[in-house]
C-alpha cells in the first residue's frame, strides 16, 4: 500500500469521523423542526403548530447549524427564508422525513387502532362541502388519527410541503399521484337576490352579463376567476366585469345575498339560500358538470396505516345528501 493510499484512507477516515460527530450533536428531529419553520414561514407559526415555544425552536435550529457548520435559515425581525444551503437540505429532507414517518406509522399495523396524523392541502370548497362532513364521521371511527385539514387552492407539491394528501380537479393532477374522486360531479351557479333581478333584470344568455354587475373573485395567485358556460354544442368563457372583486366564495356569495350583483359560486354554497328564497339562480341552462373532486396522495411511497384507513374509509362513504352548514348566513 502506497503512502499516498494510505493518506488518502486516512482523509477520507477523518472526514467520516467529522460527519458522525456532527450528525451526534443533533437529534433526528431538529430537521423536522427546520422544516417546520419554513413551511409555518417563521418560527412563532412553527411553534404554535408544535405546541412549544419560539425559544425552543429557536436554540434547535442554533444547534443544528453549529453541527453542521453551516447558516441554513436567514433571519430577520420580520421574515425568515432558507438560505441556499437550506434549500438543498429541505429539497432533501421532504421526500426523507416522509419516509421516517412512513416507517413509524407501519407500527400501527401492530396496534388494534391506527394512529398518527394526518395533513390534508385542499381548496377552501372541497373542505367545506366533503372533507369536514366526512372527517367528523372518520375522526369518530379512529379515535386515534388526528386530522389537519389545510385551505389552499394553489397546486402545490404535497410531498415536499409535508402533506399526507391533497384534494384537486383530475385534470390538476401529477401522474405519479394515486387519486380517488370524491363525491358527485360539480356544478357551479349564477345566482343574485331576487332584489337584484328586480332591479336589473335577468340575463338570458352569458352574453348579457356585459349589461351587469357581477362579483369577481380572484385567485391567490392574482388571476380573476372566469366564467365558463355550455349549452348544447356551444361554449363560452367570459372574464366579468363589477365593481367588488372578493378573494373567497364565502364573500361572493355574502355580496349577492346582500343585492351587490350576480355571483359564480359551487351550487353546494347557494343551496340553502336557493331554497329559502333569498337567492334565484340564471342561466341554469347554461351551467356545464364539471368533474368532481380527487383525494390524491403518492404511488411511490407505502401508505401509513392511517392513510390507508382514510382512503378505505372514503371509497365507501356515502355522498348523498352531503352538505356542510358551515355557512354563516349574511
Amino acid at each position: 500500500m502506497t503512502s499516498n493510499h494510505c493518506a488518502d484512507k486516512t482523509s477520507k477516515s477523518t472526514q467520516l469521523d467529522k460527519v458522525g460527530f456532527a450528525m451526534d450533536q443533533f437529534r433526528l428531529d431538529s430537521l423536522d423542526v427546520f422544516a417546520a419553520i419554513v413551511r409555518c414561514g417563521g418560527f412563532r407559526a412553527a411553534a404554535l403548530e408544535r405546541g412549544v415555544s419560539s425559544s425552543a425552536l429557536s436554540q434547535t435550529i442554533n444547534a443544528l447549524e453549529e453541527a453542521l457548520g453551516i447558516r441554513l435559515l436567514n433571519r430577520t425581525t420580520r421574515s425568515v427564508a432558507p438560505t441556499e444551503a437550506g434549500q438543498r437540505l429541505l429539497q432533501r429532507l421532504g421526500p426523507a422525513l416522509m419516509d421516517i414517518r412512513l416507517a413509524v406509522d407501519d407500527l400501527n399495523q401492530l396496534k388494534e387502532n391506527p394512529s398518527g396524523t394526518l395533513r390534508i392541502n385542499a381548496p377552501g370548497p372541497a373542505i367545506d362541502h366533503l372533507l369536514c362532513p366526512a372527517m367528523f364521521t372518520f375522526m369518530d371511527t379512529y379515535p386515534d388519527i388526528k386530522v389537519e385539514l389545510v385551505s389552499d387552492a394553489a397546486v402545490i407539491d404535497i410531498v415536499e410541503q409535508g402533506f399526507d394528501a391533497g384534494v384537486r380537479f383530475g385534470r390538476q393532477l401529477a401522474q405519479d399521484m394515486i387519486a380517488l374522486p370524491l363525491g358527485p360531479s360539480l356544478r357551479y351557479a349564477i345566482v343574485a337576490s331576487p332584489d337584484y333581478i328586480a332591479k336589473h333584470g335577468l340575463p338570458l344568455t352569458p352574453n348579457d352579463l356585459a349589461g351587469h354587475n357581477c362579483i369577481r373573485r380572484r385567485f391567490p395567485g392574482g388571476t380573476l376567476v372566469s366564467w365558463k358556460f355550455e349549452n348544447g354544442g356551444d361554449t363560452l368563457e367570459v372574464l366579468p366585469e363589477g365593481r367588488l372583486t372578493v378573494s373567497s366564495a364565502r364573500n361572493e356569495l355574502q355580496a349577492a345575498v346582500a343585492g351587490c350583483g350576480l355571483a359564480h359560486v359551487f351550487e353546494d354554497y347557494a343551496t340553502p339560500y336557493l331554497a329559502n328564497g333569498r337567492l334565484t339562480e340564471v342561466l341554469k341552462d347554461w351551467s356545464p358538470l364539471l368533474p368532481s373532486w380527487y383525494l390524491y396522495y403518492p404511488s411511490k411511497r407505502h401508505s401509513s396505516a392511517a392513510m390507508r384507513a382514510l382512503v378505505s374509509f372514503l371509497r365507501s362513504y356515502d355522498w348523498k345528501g352531503v352538505h356542510s352548514g358551515l355557512i354563516e348566513r349574511p
